[in-house]
């Protein structure tokens, strides 16, 4: 059976619609479709089932896929090890926010990096980032927005919740997170915030969802970036609102303490973003799969 038809399943057994896992593998969606459909002919047994938003695997799908995806990973694996002399000289330009590229993106790309990738990362903002893309200067773009038009194409990638924190010098002073619930964002109205910029787009959005209002304080702090915020955070300068995989560890030791925990918190989204059909590059469709395997665990 043709391997390339095993590895097309298997990514859209994983990514749950042929559109985004066309995307994923660099083909045309009714390329992906048509060998799904020879695959289904072959086997005698639909694998799909058509949805208004994607497809759902029918049980012979399922089936299908827990038996051979390891099976289809390792030998991919084997038929990429000749690539690893040519990926020595290939050069990924990753783009990003400067956190969750040092983070999250780096660190999950390390393996690649060992096998000979090379990779220079950079950060901006998300339009400057997607015309930089467009351009050829970058190769791949982690952003929290959508771009529009069909020379860039988006896959969600991971999910980040938001945590309003504070040190425990000021948790204290507040009488912890029941005062808070209780309260609400009177609570907090006296209390100096630290942000990344003076228009505060991570409390502003926190207070929008969670206390349907405006934050009413201007930043006492506008820090370079959120390391810096958890930084000023815990040392005692003032509240903040920071994504839960960077604060963590503060959490966990107690260097930083949560104000609250909503029944629904703040989420934002991460899309990974190429150009159209550049994953055809099988460096670049390598770091791609590989970030995207990765992030199913953040």
């Amino acid at each position: 059976m043709d391997l390339a038809l095993l590895r097309t399943f298997v990514t859209v057994h994983r990514a749950g619609s042929f559109t985004r896992a066309a995307a994923l593998l660099g083909l045309s969606q009714p390329a992906v479709t048509s060998q799904i459909r020879t695959l289904e002919r072959q086997l005698g047994r639909p694998l799909f089932l058509r949805q208004a938003r994607g497809v759902r695997p029918t049980t012979t799908g399922d089936e299908l896929a827990h038996k051979i995806a390891p099976h289809v990973d390792a030998l991919l694996e084997i038929a990429e090890a000749d690539l690893d002399d040519q990926r020595a000289n290939r050069t990924l330009h990753l783009a990003g926010p400067p956190e969750f590229t040092a983070l999250r993106a780096l660190p999950a790309l390390t393996p690649l990096i060992v096998q000979g990738l090379t990779v220079r990362a950079a950060h901006g903002m998300a339009e400057d980032l997607f015309e930089g893309l467009g351009a050829g200067h970058h190769d791949l773009v982690v952003t929290t927005s959508r771009p529009r038009g069909r020379l860039l194409a988006a896959t969600p990638l991971c999910d980040e919740e938001h945590v309003l924190v504070a040190g425990p010098r000021w948790a204290a002073r507040l009488g912890g997170a029941a005062v808070v619930r209780d309260k609400g964002v009177h609570a907090l109205e006296d209390l100096p915030v630290v942000e990344v910029h003076e228009s505060l787009p991570f409390v502003s959005r926190y207070w929008a969802a969670v206390f349907d209002t405006k934050p009413a304080a201007a930043g006492a702090v506008i820090a370079p970036d959120l390391r810096a915020v958890l930084s000023c955070v815990a040392a005692g300068a003032g509240i903040g609102v920071l994504p839960r995989y960077l604060c963590g560890d503060a959490l966990d030791s107690g260097e930083v303490v949560a104000l609250l925990d909503p029944p629904v918190p703040p989420l934002r989204t991460y899309f990974l973003v190429v150009r159209a059909g550049s994953l055809a590059h099988p460096h670049l469709a390598r770091a791609h799969e590989w970030l995207l395997r990765a992030a199913v665990s953040w």
